[in-house]
């Protein structure tokens, strides 16, 4: 909505920017084809990511687009050739892998993970206790301790076509008390505390002491909480730290980065009440319209009866009105959509300013708090700011940047902010990318908005496809406080909207091959069906416009196979020091017990590995790079 909140904000960046007029021009519909949403038909209930119950055929022919009599070329990724696989693995490292994966089953060791880690510590000394540690759990799913550490094994990695996302994994160790008070203090403003239920706040938009610890219910994400400015500093030089690392660890990696680590999430949760309010609006006045229940985009007003309909409901004065859609602001063919209703309101000078909605009882523009403090809008700046540096040492590291996804309360306003960073940044090539998570009903008009965006004001655009990490945190969330679940109703609506996110995201490539897109995903009929759609558009991997990206220590009969094929593959690589990765290794034990119990099929192949390695005589197997 606020084309400038960034540029206005940050002044290093404001002169890099100039006004980007709106296209005039017919672009192609945001309307995917279905094929995508036919792919689950026939299949058994997937359990998560990693369960596979009936394969699509891999074996796909690519066709060149450039000559009338096309020579076609077949790639063939067999994803069950064990010698591919697991060739950059010694056999010490596939016992590992059995023994982890076969832990990760017993409920009661996942249940109590935390408590028999903290025992075996004082049961057997710190130093004991690490060697354990890296001969298992931290071994298997955490690449080293600090950024020297890491480098053999990314540059292992890379020798066997697999990059890296460098992900610094420590976070701090608090109680649900703890994490309850740093959320509450974090997250009410002074207003809101000063006179409670006075300012009408939305309650998804509000802190919630219940769901304060906003790790509970989540296993594969990273959470922090907000102590001061001082330690958002210093979470900002640790990724910055990470994208040097990255940048001299690897090629065209990648580092990722979370919002809620560089600023006081209060900000947050009000930027996304206010973004969302004004995309109501815009709702409200289509469905005046009798435009309701469309796509995101097909949704275009008469400006007329928009004029009209605002001047009825006393939103700004008529000539103000006029002045919003004139000039450079809007196109001449006399309707406007959701992108041209999102570059109307700019230029504000303070961000509290920017926090304004539409009240359509009243009919006047409104700020969303009474007040704001001095001190509250710094700490909105600076976080902008934050984002600012992180994004310039990316490129100037030849790093590119990932924003990971967070809850839904958070994550309009992250999405927005790494939008205007894309606007800068992505000008030459896809520096910044956004992560989607398609468990989200409204996951394809995000994507097919921000897409749209990109290609009227000729930019790259860069995303990563998820399923999601917060389901069930945010299902509960809002069943008890009252709002609508945002969560698509089950597995297999998920895996459709996730392969119609994809199919439009690869349509676009196809077009104009400015969009860029990671499928993070450890199912394999996504792969596959990432890979069919590539052959029939005629996407090659060389292009590096399609990224594959698994987690470390999972799925490398994936990921292995893909990047010895010459597709871009990407491990997201965690370190950290042994104590201070424990809540994240305690994660990705609950995370496995579901992947490893739903699928048996990792496991097997990993013996079937080690079975041929012994009958061929290679007990002393070493990888050769």
């Amino acid at each position: 909505m606020f084309n400038k909140v960034v540029p206005a904000l940050v002044k290093s960046s404001s002169d890099k920017i100039k006004r980007i007029c709106l296209s005039q021009g017919r672009f192609r519909s945001t309307v995917a084809s279905t094929q995508g949403d036919e792919v689950e038909g026939g299949k058994e209930k997937q359990v998560d990511e990693g369960t596979v119950v009936k394969a699509v055929q891999a074996d796909t022919i690519i066709q060149s687009k450039n000559t009338t009599d096309a020579q076609t070329q077949k790639i063939e990724i067999d994803f069950d050739n064990t010698h591919e696989a697991y060739k950059s693995k010694d056999n010490i490292e596939l016992l590992r892998s059995l023994l982890v994966f076969k832990l990760c089953t017993f409920d009661f060791l996942v249940d109590k993970n935390k408590m028999l880690m903290d025992l075996s510590k004082k049961v057997f000394g710190q130093r004991l206790f690490e060697r354990l540690m890296k001969m298992t759990f931290y071994g298997q799913f955490v690449a080293g301790e600090d950024h020297n550490s890491i480098k053999p094994l990314i540059h292992k990695n890379q020798a066997f076509g697999v990059g890296s996302v460098l992900d610094y994994s420590v976070e701090e160790d608090l109680t649900q008390e703890e994490a309850e008070k740093k959320e509450m203090d974090a997250c009410v403003s002074e207003a809101e505390k000063e006179s409670p239920g006075v300012d009408h706040r939305e309650k998804k938009y509000k802190a919630h002491r219940q769901f304060g610890d906003r790790r509970g219910g989540v296993v594969s994400a990273r959470t922090y909480f907000y102590a001061d400015e001082a330690k958002c500093d210093n979470q900002m030089e640790t990724f910055l730290n990470c994208i040097k690392a990255s940048g001299g660890a690897s090629i065209d990696g990648f580092s990722a980065i979370k919002m809620t680590a560089l600023g006081r999430p209060q900000f947050l949760l009000q930027f996304s009440e206010v973004l969302v309010k004004w995309r109501r609006f815009f709702n409200l006045l289509a469905a005046q319209q009798g435009k309701s229940g469309m796509d995101a985009l097909e949704q275009k007003l008469e400006l007329e009866q928009l004029k009209e309909s605002l001047t009825k409901l006393g939103v700004g004065n008529k000539d103000d009105i006029e002045n919003w859609f004139t000039g450079e602001k809007l196109g001449s063919s006399g309707t406007i959509d959701l992108l041209d209703w999102n570059s109307l309101i700019n230029d504000r000078t303070s961000i509290s300013n920017l926090l304004v909605i539409p009240n359509v009882e009243t009919g006047q523009l409104e700020p969303l708090l009474r007040k704001f403090t001095v001190e509250e809008e710094k700490q909105m700046k600076r976080m902008l700011q934050r984002v600012d540096i992180l994004a310039k040492h990316a490129v100037e590291n030849g790093v590119r940047l990932m924003v990971d996804a967070e809850q839904t309360y958070f994550q309009p306003a992250i999405s927005r902010l790494t939008l205007e960073m894309q606007r800068i940044f992505n000008r030459e090539k896809p520096i910044i990318f956004n992560t989607y998570q398609c468990y989200l009903k409204e996951a394809y008009d995000n994507v097919s908005v921000d897409v749209e965006l990109s290609r009227r004001e000729g930019w790259y655009f860069g995303a990563k496809l998820v399923r999601g990490a917060y389901m069930y945190q945010e299902r509960s969330r809002a069943e008890e406080i009252g709002y609508e679940d945002p969560i698509n109703p089950d597995y297999e609506a998920t895996n459709r909207m996730y392969h119609k996110c994809l199919e439009f995201v690869l349509e676009e490539i196809d077009h104009n091959r400015k969009a860029n897109v990671m499928v993070a995903s450890h199912n394999e009929d996504t792969v596959k069906f990432t890979l069919e759609k590539m052959n029939q558009m005629g996407l090659s991997p060389t292009e590096n416009k399609v990224y594959f990206g698994q987690l470390l220590g999972m799925c490398d009969q994936i990921s292995f196979p893909l990047g010895q094929a010459g597709f871009p593959v990407y491990k997201y690589v965690p370190y950290g020091p042994v104590n201070e990765v424990i809540p994240y290794l305690s994660r990705r034990a609950l995370e496995n017990r579901g992947f490893m119990k739903g699928s048996q099929r990792e496991r097997s192949l990993l013996w079937k590995e080690l079975k041929r390695r012994l009958l061929n005589g290679q007990i002393l197997y070493k990888p050769v790079y």
